[in-house]
């Protein structure tokens, strides 16, 4: 059991997450996944609502579409594999922007871990500009930017999470890389089928 409090209210950790040779378990992605929005609910922004509510969306879609069958799609990759062939790509869009939203997530957190004394302002700010905003039109980024200037400062998120410890750090530190990793995969695999073409 994780001793930092918010890693024990998660559902499931990313590096619990079983990659399979045949891709991803969808279930555990999907309940890892939930993690984030509690991530964001920590952050105790209302300007936050709209990044959370994005992620939930997106989890929603996926959802949907592996429980339509849960023994054929018990893989991200073969929910992407099988839109392929259908004109129904909405399990795939939603797919492709819950990685883009982790990866938001998962980098503010690493670079702040990793650039001591910054503050989160800053490295969700950094951290957006690297991964979410060349996929935002310009009526979306200030709504984005709007939430990165709303972070509360370093040393409050880490005592409300858990305490401004090392312990914390570490255990923060290992979830957000597991997530890097888990889309790094799924870059990759949505790179190499073009699946992301038209979305």
């Amino acid at each position: 059991m994780a001793s930092t409090p918010f890693l024990e209210k998660v559902p499931l950790r990313f590096e619990q997450v079983n990659i399979r040779e045949d891709g991803i378990d969808t279930v555990q992605f999907l309940e890892a996944a939930k993690g984030v929005m509690y991530m964001f609910d920590e952050l105790g922004s209302a300007a936050f609502a709209p990044v959370k509510s994005d992620i939930s969306g997106n989890i929603t879609k996926v959802t949907k579409k592996y429980e339509s069958d849960k023994v054929r799609y018990d893989t991200l990759q073969k929910i992407v594999l099988s839109e392929a062939q259908t004109k129904d790509r909405t399990a795939t869009q939603g797919l492709l922007w819950l990685k883009r939203g982790l990866d938001f997530a998962a980098t503010a957190i690493i670079k702040n871990l990793e650039a001591a004394g910054e503050e989160l302002s800053v490295s969700f700010s950094k951290a957006y500009d690297e991964t979410l905003k060349q996929f935002h039109s310009f009526l979306i980024r200030p709504v984005f930017s709007l939430a990165m200037r709303a972070c509360p400062k370093s040393t409050d998120f880490y005592n409300k999470i858990g305490g401004d410890s090392q312990t914390t750090k570490d255990e923060l530190l290992v979830w957000a890389k597991a997530l890097k990793n888990l889309i790094s995969i799924l870059d990759d695999f949505y790179a190499k089928g073009k699946f992301d073409k038209g979305l």
